[in-house]
């Protein structure tokens, strides 16, 4: 991994790195201000992993449909232990769970084998429907398909229930 890679949804003008300039480290998000080359060809891949997951559950929270463009005909997601592949059917999957709210508590990332890619491990709170709130992991792997560009290859969804 380079630290020049970004985030580029597909059918996306612009990535999300190139919107993303700056970090507010005392809320720990990330500030959207105009595309700046000169910061964003600087960014990390924990900054990359961190911009993916904030847009990643801000666009789920507001509108599953804009989750597409950060998918493939080649991704997969098991959600719940069930597998879809390809993005109209993971956005699909998504859609039916109906509306949510993503409450996000914690985020590791590493390298993966792959030196093109990028695991990432979320956990945190998910409201559904407005029902109470419950706990949730997500595992994605962002694949690099050039300088900059990643799509989600992987993605598995669960609930933590009291074991």
């Amino acid at each position: 991994f380079t630290p020049a890679m970004m985030i580029m949804p597909k059918n996306s003008p612009r990535s999300l790195a190139q919107n993303i300039t700056q970090t507010n480290q005392a809320n720990d998000y990330l500030s959207y201000l105009p595309y700046q080359p000169a910061l964003t060809s600087i960014m990390s891949a924990e900054e990359v992993a961190k911009a993916f997951v904030n847009h990643y559950y801000q666009t789920f929270d507001s509108s599953v449909d804009g989750l597409a463009g950060l998918f493939s005909e080649q991704s997969m997601l098991t959600f719940e232990g069930q597998q879809v592949q390809g993005s109209p059917n993971i956005v699909q999957k998504l859609k039916a769970v109906g509306p949510v709210k993503h409450n996000v508590k914690t985020t590791d990332i590493q390298p993966s084998s792959n030196p093109n890619a990028i695991v990432i491990f979320v956990t945190g709170a998910i409201q559904i429907g407005g029902d109470n709130p419950l706990h949730f992991c997500e595992f994605f792997q962002l694949v690099g398909t050039g300088p900059g560009q990643y799509y989600v290859h992987n993605c598995v969804f669960r609930l933590n229930y009291g074991l």
